[in-house]
């Protein structure tokens, strides 16, 4: 009779979750920090607010791009070493980014930089389950994109800060530098496992093929694009709209991470509550939190609240990651790396449109409004995964 595998003991896992997690404050910081340094890049770069949310556009299809590709390409590598290299590959993508001499390199280095990011996190999230009791499985995958949540609420005012003391090279310079601590702690406190179950590409593919999955995908690319459209050009917004100094930058990132964890808790009680249905209650509130949203841009004491509102709509990411590990079968890890995926397509998608509204002259504000179309047009792809689950379901019954 086969014998379970010996699981680490508790301080062991606790030092390889606080390297998970490491790794995922070092790409928290990095995706989010081009929102607070938009001010310093366009200086530096001698370009308008527009090119700076592309090359914000341009870390997310990196993350698009590189999610089920690596997460396919790297299955059959053990785990172990496959987060050594992705995260390896991560500091180099950052380093490149810090030493950029023009904006047409940094807009490479941010795609390249972008590449490892979901297939990081859906690795990560399965060694984290893998070395937990298995009653300890969800606290520990939570305690992994603890370290994303600390990075918006600590990591990205850290770095605006930094960028606007010293430069914003420093920023991308000291997520390197973080990206390889990963590395060390990750090799030093991660042994490898013999008993890892082979991964087949081919049955991860097939089993990702279905189309509740997709439904899920597209859900987050579209429905959280709002998000982005406001966080992404909310530096350039409180300087010419709310009309504050560049201090409080960092104090609205900061409100924005408040924002994200409360989000992060209250979507983890919604889907234990509703499950699939938690996603019009979110994407409803996300649709009257943008309408609003430049009503409260004339003064500081209604901004503050409204970007923490805006935080909020997180909540949408841990009750689509639930989804799709109850529709994705066989392609936990496929399914795992994409959900990352289809966040950087809203993250890509919502600067775009927002730079398009100002572009055409809508004004800083006109993002919200943008921000709302995103969100009315994520339920209705919501209904629509409903009514195929529907129809679905007598034809399921029928075959029994």
């Amino acid at each position: 009779m086969a014998t379970a595998p010996a699981l680490p003991d508790r301080r062991t896992r606790t030092l390889i979750l606080f390297a998970l997690a490491m790794g995922g404050f070092a790409i928290g910081t990095s995706e989010f920090a081009m929102m607070g340094l938009m001010p310093n890049l366009t200086r530096g770069f001698g370009v308008d607010e527009p090119a700076v949310g592309h090359l914000i556009s341009s870390y997310a299809i990196g993350v698009v791009v590189g999610a089920p590709l690596l997460a396919i390409l790297g299955a059959r590598l053990p785990r172990r070493r496959l987060l050594l290299a992705l995260m390896g590959f991560y500091a180099l993508g950052n380093l490149a980014s810090a030493l950029a001499p023009n904006y047409a390199t940094m807009l490479v280095a941010r795609f390249v930089a972008g590449l490892p990011h979901g297939a990081y996190f859906g690795v990560a999230m399965l060694v984290a389950a893998s070395i937990s009791p298995p009653a300890q499985r969800g606290a520990a995958v939570s305690r992994v994109l603890l370290g994303l949540s600390i990075a918006i609420l600590v990591g990205n005012p850290l770095a605006t800060w930094l960028g606007q003391q010293l430069s914003w090279r420093w920023t991308f310079a000291l997520v390197s530098v973080l990206s390889v601590l990963t590395v060390m702690l990750v090799a030093r406190f991660l042994a490898p496992d013999p008993a890892e179950p082979a991964q087949t590409p081919m049955r991860e593919l097939r089993a990702f093929n279905t189309s509740q999955v997709w439904y899920a995908l597209l859900i987050g690319a579209v429905g959280f694009a709002g998000m982005f459209c406001v966080f992404s050009y909310l530096a350039p917004t409180l300087i010419n709209v709310t009309r504050v100094a560049e201090s409080w930058i960092p104090v609205a990132l900061a409100a924005f991470g408040v924002g994200a964890i409360l989000g992060n808790i209250a979507g983890g009680w919604l889907v234990d509550r509703l499950q699939f249905r938690a996603v019009p209650v979110i994407l409803g509130w996300s649709l009257l939190v943008l309408l609003l949203f430049p009503l409260a841009t004339a003064a500081p004491w209604s901004i503050l609240p409204a970007i923490v509102a805006v935080g909020t709509m997180g909540a949408l990411a841990p009750v689509l990651q639930t989804r799709l590990m109850d529709v994705a079968g066989e392609a936990q890890t496929l399914a795992a790396a994409s959900n990352h995926a289809a966040f950087n397509t809203a993250n890509a998608l919502g600067p775009w449109l927002g730079g398009i509204a100002i572009s055409a002259g809508l004004g800083w504000t006109s993002t919200g409004y943008v921000g709302a179309a995103t969100a009315a047009a994520g339920l209705l792809i919501y209904a629509w995964a409903r009514r195929a689950e529907r129809r679905r379901q007598p034809d399921a019954r029928s075959t029994c």
